[in-house]
C-alpha cells in the first residue's frame, strides 16, 4: 500500500498528512462504521486535522465523539465496541502528523487499511444530506487512568515508598502516566510534563541520547528508576538506578516472564518479532510458556494467528511497544509504566527484577543492497546462511533467523525503507558472529550484482 505504513499514515503535515487527506480518509472510513471516537496528540497541526477528520466521518454518515488531546492508548481504550481515529505522528518530529484507525480497541488490519486506501483513491462521495452523522464532545482521560490503575493492581505490589522519575517529553503521557503512578502510591518526579506540540524539552523519540536529563537525575540517586515516553505515550523507555537505559528486549523479557508465570492457562504464549532477543525465549520458557514471532509492525496478526493455533496469548511486544492482552488489544505505554512500577516494588528494585535475564552483547549493522536486488539476495541467503552455520536452527518466515544452542542468534532481513540488508546479532562473541554473517551477506549481494 502507498498510503499506510506499519503504523498507520504518517508524514509531513504540509506535504502528506494534510487536512485534505484527513477529510478523504474520514469519508472513506465513515462508510462502513456508525460510530467513532476521535482523538489527537499535542501537535500544533492536530486541531485542523481533527476538524477535517470529523467532517469526513460525519459526511459519510458516522457519528463522532471528539475526545480532544489524549494518549493513543486512551483513544484505543475508548474505541472498544466502536471505531476510533487517532491523529498522531508518535515519535516523529513536530512538523509531522499521522492517522491511526482502530476497530474495537485494535488497530485496523491490512485488509481494512487496503479498503480505506482504495476508497480514498476512488474519491468516496458524501452520504445523502439527511444521512450525515452528528459530532459531540466526550471525555475519556479520567476513566482510562482509573482502568489502567485497576488493571495494574492485579500485578506486583503497592508502590508506596517507590520514587519514579517520568520524562513525558512534552507529549500525551503528561496527562496519564504521572497521574496513574501517583494513584498507585508512588512518589513521582516529572520532566517535560506539559503538553507542547513543539517538543521543546527534548525530541519526541526517547533514546539514550535524548533522555540524558532523565538518566542524570536517576543516576544522582533522586529516583529508584526512570521512565520515558514518546509523543503519544504508546512507547516506553526504562532507565535503571545507575542511569543506564535498560535494553528494550530486557524490558520485554521481564514483562513476558511475569505474565507467563501469572497466567493459569494451559498454553501461555508470548508474541514478539524476529529481531527480539533470545533472552525473551529463555525467560518465557523458564516460566512454562512459549514464544511465537511475527513480522515487525504486525503484533495483532501474530496474536490472532497464535489464538487460531490454540494458544492463549498472555503478552505481545516488539521493541519499546507492548500489548497487555488481558487489558486490551492495543499498544499501551501507560499500562507498561504502571505494571512495571508494581513489579519493581514487588521485587525490591529494578535490578532485582532484571537479574534473572541473561543479557548478551548485541549489535545491529547494515549492509548496502539496492532495493531491486533485495529479493534475490534474501532468496540466496535462505540457502547460504544455513550452509555456513550448520549447527544453527533456521527460521525463514521473516528474513533468515539462526538460533544457536548457547542462546546466541542472528537475524538477517531487508530494510523496508532504505537500501540495506540489516543484520542483528546477539552472542557472547557478537563481533565474530557479526563478521561471519555479514561476510555471507556481502557475498550474496555481490553475486546478485553480477
Amino acid at each position: 500500500m502507498d498510503l499506510f505504513g506499519t503504523a498507520g499514515i504518517r508524514g509531513s503535515a504540509q506535504g502528506r498528512v494534510t487536512p485534505e487527506l484527513a477529510l478523504r480518509v474520514g469519508r472513506a472510513a465513515g462508510r462502513n462504521a456508525d460510530a467513532f471516537v476521535l482523538g489527537r496528540d499535542g501537535r500544533v497541526t492536530g486541531d485542523a486535522l481533527a476538524a477535517a477528520m470529523a467532517a469526513g466521518l460525519t459526511s459519510a454518515g458516522a457519528d463522532v465523539t471528539v475526545l480532544g488531546q489524549v494518549p493513543t492508548p486512551a483513544l484505543a481504550w475508548a474505541s472498544r465496541g466502536r471505531h476510533g481515529v487517532m491523529l498522531t505522528a508518535s515519535h516523529n518530529p513536530p512538523e509531522d502528523n499521522g492517522i491511526k484507525l482502530f476497530d474495537d480497541g485494535t488497530e485496523y488490519d491490512d485488509a481494512q487499511e487496503a479498503d480505506i486506501e482504495a476508497a480514498v483513491a476512488a474519491g468516496a462521495e458524501p452520504a445523502r444530506w439527511d444521512e450525515w452523522g452528528e459530532r459531540s464532545q466526550g471525555s475519556v482521560l479520567a476513566d482510562y487512568r482509573d482502568a489502567v490503575a485497576d488493571y495494574a493492581r492485579e500485578h506486583g505490589a503497592p508502590c508506596d515508598g517507590l520514587t519514579v522519575a517520568v520524562d513525558c517529553g512534552n507529549g500525551m503521557a503528561s496527562v496519564a502516566t504521572p497521574q496513574v503512578l501517583r494513584e498507585l502510591g508512588a512518589h513521582v518526579v516529572t520532566l517535560n510534563a506539559n503538553v507542547d506540540g513543539h517538543f521543546p524539552g527534548r525530541p519526541s523519540k526517547p533514546t539514550p541520547e535524548t533522555v540524558r536529563d532523565l538518566r542524570a537525575f536517576v543516576a544522582d540517586g533522586d529516583a529508584d528508576f526512570g521512565l520515558a515516553h514518546d509523543g503519544d505515550a504508546d512507547r516506553i523507555v526504562v532507565v535503571g538506578p545507575s542511569g543506564g537505559v535498560v535494553h528494550e528486549d530486557t524490558v520485554v523479557a521481564m514483562l513476558a516472564e511475569h505474565y507467563t508465570r501469572a497466567s493459569a492457562v494451559a498454553d501461555p504464549v508470548v508474541v514478539t518479532t524476529p529481531n527480539a532477543s533470545a533472552r525473551v525465549d529463555e525467560r518465557v520458557a523458564d516460566a512454562g510458556g512459549r514464544v511465537e514471532r511475527v513480522r515487525l509492525g504486525a503484533l495483532h496478526e501474530g496474536i490472532a494467528e497464535a489464538r487460531r493455533g490454540g494458544g492463549d496469548v498472555v503478552f505481545a511486544a516488539e521493541p519499546w511497544k507492548h500489548i497487555h492482552t488481558e487489558f486490551g488489544g492495543w499498544i499501551d505505554g501507560v499500562a507498561s509504566a504502571a505494571v512495571l512500577a508494581r513489579l519493581v516494588a514487588d521485587a525490591g528494585g529494578l535490578d532485582a527484577l532484571r537479574d534473572p535475564v541473561t543479557e548478551r552483547p548485541y549489535r545491529k549493522v547494515s549492509v548496502e543492497c539496492p532495493d531491486d536486488l533485495k529479493a534475490a539476495v534474501m532468496d540466496a541467503l535462505e540457502t547460504d546462511l544455513p550452509a555456513a552455520f550448520a549447527d544453527a536452527t533456521v527460521a525463514t518466515e521473516y528474513g533468515v533467523r539462526l538460533t544457536f544452542e548457547d542462546g546466541a542468534w542472528t537475524l538477517v532481513r531487508p530494510s523496508g525503507t532504505e537500501p540495506y540488508v540489516r543484520v542483528y546479532a546477539e552472542s557472547d562473541d557478537v563481533d565474530a558472529l557479526v563478521d561471519d554473517v555479514t561476510a555471507v551477506v556481502r557475498d550474496a549481494v555481490a553475486a546478485a550484482r553480477e
